[in-house]
């Protein structure tokens, strides 16, 4: 269960968007959009690192991590990590933007003690301009002791600082802290399928899209829950709609299980498709272990579609190919399904 530091809280619209109306230069705003349309990316980019250079020597409060965030959204860590270093002691966002760089190696190697330490400090501060960042830095220092990064290893502190994080289902706290401890409580280490239902709940409540995915499982199969396959069902189209991997591949199988052959090949197919796990990860906020795992699923049921022309065509050799991708993305997922056809379960 690796975990990707949690973004920034706050709006989620880019420092290009959020300037634009600035950056037309005086367009009113009748004619913003047209103007905008004539200018590349590049160039908002530019205008607006003018732009916010100008407001620094007006004195600007906001400017200087506008001018960082700015760096970081368009991917040029270095110059971000420069920017933030500079006011990272009178500006919380910056200092946890520092933080999450140097958890994941963004501009810079690996610190994950300086991470730990700058977490530690958000999480700790009195002021009214930290409060806004704790619950995410309460779940990242959750995800430092859960990996061991920074810190002595320590399923027990991880657990405390994530329940804190999670703030009983609080919709503003950190929601990937409530997923986080769905996916905790799941584990045979720390077991507890009651507690993992909970908390999955409230993170899809509160929009996880990878929680929404775990309940239909859940309900799939009878874990922590009583079996309920129209709850499952529903779970599943919702997060497979909303690009849930794993959801999508769960679905597929359920199909196959119910005789509904093409529907299953043409989905199965359509998941087996996908290979670039780590762009999936960033673009849904799923674990790309999971998506892995959904990946190597799907291939595995289509292939076994076409080994017996169910729903498609029969196709031995495309069956092999498929057969041998599920194998790549997740052997042990595959090994499993090999014993289900050894006996007649698939």
């Amino acid at each position: 269960m690796k975990l990707t530091s949690e973004p920034l809280p706050g709006p989620k619209t880019s420092v290009v968007d959020a300037l634009a109306e600035a950056l037309n230069l005086g367009v009113s705003n009748a004619r913003y959009l047209e103007t905008a349309q004539q200018i590349d990316h590049k160039g908002l980019v530019r205008k607006a690192e003018e732009l916010l250079r100008s407001r620094i020597k007006e004195d600007d409060p906001q400017a200087p991590f506008l001018l960082g965030q700015l760096f970081f959204e368009e991917q040029h860590y270095w110059d971000a990590l420069v920017q933030f270093e500079r006011i990272k002691d009178k500006d919380f966002q910056a200092l946890y933007q520092l933080g999450v760089m140097y958890f994941d190696g963004l501009g810079t190697k690996e610190d994950h003690k300086k991470g730990v330490e700058y977490m530690m400090n958000i999480a700790a501060s009195e002021s009214p301009k930290a409060k806004h960042l704790k619950f995410a830095a309460l779940f990242n220092l959750g995800k430092a002791y859960f990996e061991g990064y920074g810190v002595k290893q320590s399923d027990e502190e991880a657990e405390r600082l994530w329940i804190a994080a999670a703030d009983d289902g609080n919709p503003e706290a950190s929601v990937r802290a409530q997923s986080a401890l769905g996916m905790f409580f799941s584990r045979p280490e720390t077991k507890n399928l009651e507690k993992a239902f909970y908390w999955h709940s409230e993170a899809c409540g509160n929009g996880s899209l990878e929680s929404q995915g775990a309940l239909g499982v859940m309900y799939l199969y009878g874990f922590g829950i009583k079996k309920n396959i129209q709850s499952a069902m529903e779970c599943l189209k919702e997060a497979s709609e909303r690009g849930n991997i794993y959801a999508q591949s769960q679905l597929a199988v359920c199909y196959y299980k119910q005789k509904l052959y093409t529907k299953a090949a043409e989905l199965a197919k359509s998941v087996a498709q996908n290979e670039d796990v780590a762009a999936i990860g960033r673009a849904t906020d799923c674990q790309p272990r999971y998506i892995a795992k959904g990946i190597a699923l799907a291939a595995f049921y289509y292939a076994r579609c076409l080994q017996l022309g169910l729903g498609i065509q029969s196709d031995e050799e495309e069956a092999k190919k498929y057969f041998s991708k599920a194998c790549q993305m997740d052997p042990d997922v595959a090994a499993d399904l090999q014993f289900d056809i050894i006996f007649s379960i698939v």
